[in-house]
C-alpha cells in the first residue's frame, strides 16, 4: 500500500495545494485557479452529485441532507481532478435538481434522471463517478461501498477503488463491490460508471466524519489516486 501511494505522491501534493487555496480564498477560489491553469486535459471525468433540489435524498442521524454532502464531496473531487490535469464535467454545481419537465415530484425526478443519463451518454471518452451516501435502519453499519455498471472497465475500477478505500480510510471494513442493477443512472449509462456510497449517514461516528472537510478531502484523494491509475494503466 505504501509503494502504491508513493507512486501517486503528486496527488497528495496537489491536495495540499487545494487545502491551502481553500484556507486563503475559499473552495470556489480553487475552481477559479484550476480553470486558469494551462494543463492539457486528455480525459473527461463526469462527476455526479446525487439528488439535489427538492430531492434531498436520505437524511442523516443529525438531520443533514444527503444531497448537500454529495455536492460538497463532488465539488472537492472536481477541483482535485481538474487540478491534476483531467477534464471534468459536473452534473450539478448547486443545490438544484437537473429536471426540465414534470408537474409532479415523481415526474420531475424521472426527468432529472433522464437528463443525467443524457449528459453522460452524449459526452465523448467519458467516465462517470456518481457520489452518494448510504443509510440503513441498523446504525452499526459503516464503510464506503462502490457500485459499477456493465461497461468494460467499470468493474475493475470499482474493485481497485474499493480495496483502496478499505486500506486507507475504512480499515477493517468488509464492504465489497456490487453490480449496480436497478440504479437507473448506472444501468442506462453507456460509459464506464461507478457509484460511490461514501459512508452511512445512519452511523453517528461515520456521519460526523462525512461532515468534516478533512475527511471529505481524504475520500476525494483516494478516488483521484484510483482514477489516475485507471487512466494511466
Amino acid at each position: 500500500m505504501v509503494s502504491y501511494l508513493r507512486k501517486f505522491w503528486a496527488v497528495y501534493l496537489f491536495t495540499g495545494a487545494v487545502v491551502i487555496a481553500v484556507a486563503l480564498g475559499g473552495s470556489r477560489a480553487v475552481t477559479a485557479w484550476v480553470d486558469s491553469t494551462p494543463i492539457e486535459r486528455t480525459h473527461l471525468v463526469i462527476i455526479d452529485a446525487g439528488h439535489g433540489g427538492e430531492d434531498g435524498g436520505a437524511t442523516s442521524c443529525t438531520g443533514v441532507l444527503e444531497s448537500s454532502l454529495n455536492l460538497e464531496i463532488a465539488l472537492r473531487l472536481n477541483d482535485l481532478m481538474h487540478l491534476l490535469g483531467y477534464e471534468t464535467q459536473m452534473i450539478r454545481t448547486t443545490d438544484t435538481a437537473v429536471s426540465t419537465e414534470g408537474k409532479t415530484i415523481a415526474a420531475r425526478k424521472a426527468s432529472d434522471l433522464r437528463n443525467r443519463v443524457k449528459a453522460v451518454n452524449e459526452a465523448e471518452n467519458a467516465l462517470l463517478v456518481s457520489i452518494h451516501q448510504n443509510l440503513f435502519a441498523d446504525s452499526r453499519y459503516s464503510g464506503a461501498q462502490v457500485f459499477y455498471n456493465s461497461v468494460d472497465g467499470a468493474k475493475e475500477l470499482a474493485q481497485t477503488l474499493q480495496e483502496t478505500l478499505v486500506n486507507s480510510v475504512n480499515p477493517g471494513s468488509n464492504r465489497q463491490i456490487k453490480a449496480a442493477s436497478g440504479i437507473y443512472l448506472m444501468t442506462h449509462s453507456q460509459k464506464p460508471s461507478i457509484l460511490v456510497e461514501c459512508g452511512f449517514l445512519s452511523n453517528p461516528q461515520e456521519e460526523q466524519k462525512l461532515r468534516q472537510a478533512g475527511y471529505q478531502q481524504n475520500l476525494c484523494c483516494v478516488i483521484a489516486v484510483t482514477l489516475s491509475q485507471y487512466f494511466t494503466s
